[in-house]
């Protein structure tokens, strides 16, 4: 979903996700019963390493897990 933000914010900044529905790839982790998803309702979240290549979603990821326990 593009969000409304000034002209000139990047794509890139107006089309990130902001919840996991909205995260797009990985529906092994994130999707409705899988193990992220469990444990952002949960609330209660180990530390975590996530790794991939560049632009593969690892900070809007965090992003989203770090929103959903309000760290």
């Amino acid at each position: 979903m593009i969000r409304q933000l000034p002209f000139n914010t990047p794509l890139a900044e107006r089309v990130r996700p902001e919840s996991l529905e909205e995260f797009f790839g990985q529906e092994h982790l994130v999707a409705p019963g899988r193990l992220l998803h469990q444990l952002m309702l949960s609330r209660k979240l180990p530390s975590l390493l996530l790794w991939g290549p560049p632009g593969s979603g690892k900070t809007s990821l965090a992003n989203i897990l770090a929103r959903s326990v309000e760290a």
